[in-house]
């Protein structure tokens, strides 16, 4: 969906693809034969692409996406539950394998837009949450059906659902397992934006670009500093917070956008 030349590399035995093309990353859950069910290989395979892209400053915004038109993610493998799931043992180890994928998305510090079309179910839902931004095809559906299979959700992701929804909506959606189309979605803030299915590339792309062309250091204290104030104050860090900020009005970029604004032209960023 990358305009340009931009080509797939994959991980994850082919069922974790990355590209990169003009500032931006595409991750793709590419298993469109079981709706794009998220594997402890691709929860590997997603930390890998997650730490090229934090370390390649090229990279300023990175796309989720799902391969095909049937599901973002549509939850975890669940024929995977019945050797590594299988109990609250199991659960655990489960846990400890997909850590390092989860650590890596929550600390990747650039920002992240869910381009979701299809189902977004269970896990896939907790990843969508997590991203910065979240577009949405009107085909799509969303749902956390945990009620239906007895499980439960971390307190991270119930408590990502409420900032999101708020607890009146967080509690239907969980206790009721039931499905939501993408208007109701946006009703409830679970999505930013419900567009026409054939609209949804395009969306996506030109609100990237604009973030791929914004100062990429103002965005990313943006970024960390949301983060931060969305902690309990209780756990929030704001020194990094402040150093970020001190970092933008000491930068080269700080400079650069003065002196483009006068002259009327676009800015440079070197990050910097």
């Amino acid at each position: 969906m990358l305009p340009g030349n931009a080509e797939n590399r994959e991980f994850a035995n082919g069922c974790m693809l990355a590209a990169k093309d003009g500032g931006i990353g595409l991750i793709t859950f590419n298993r469109p034969d079981k709706r794009n069910a998220m594997s402890l290989e691709m929860w590997a395979g997603f930390a890998a692409i997650l730490d090229e892209f934090r370390d390649d400053d090229s990279v300023r915004v990175v796309i989720l996406t799902g391969a095909g038109n049937k599901a973002f993610v549509s939850g975890a493998d669940i024929s995977q539950f019945e050797h590594s799931r299988n109990n609250a043992a199991a659960q655990q180890d489960y846990d400890r394998v997909s850590g390092a994928g989860r650590a890596a998305y929550a600390a990747f510090p650039k920002p992240v837009i869910a381009r979701i079309r299809g189902y977004c179910l269970g896990g896939g839902l907790a990843i969508a949450m997590q991203a910065d931004l979240r577009i949405a095809a009107a085909d799509s559906a969303f749902g956390i059906p945990a009620a239906r299979l007895s499980i439960a959700y971390e307190p991270h992701s119930v408590r990502r659902l409420i900032d999101l929804v708020g607890p009146a909506h967080a509690r239907m959606l969980l206790y009721s397992a039931r499905r939501i189309d993408a208007a109701e979605a946006q009703r409830i803030g679970l999505i930013n934006r419900m567009v026409a299915d054939e609209d949804l590339n395009e969306t996506v792309i030109d609100l990237v670009r604009g973030i791929a062309d914004s100062a990429p250091l103002s965005v990313a204290a943006s970024k960390l500093t949301i983060d931060e104030l969305m902690k309990d104050p209780a756990e929030r860090d704001m020194a990094p917070v402040h150093r970020a900020i001190a970092a933008c009005f000491d930068s080269e970029d700080y400079q650069e956008g003065r002196t483009a604004f006068l002259a009327k032209r676009l800015p440079v960023w070197k990050g910097r």
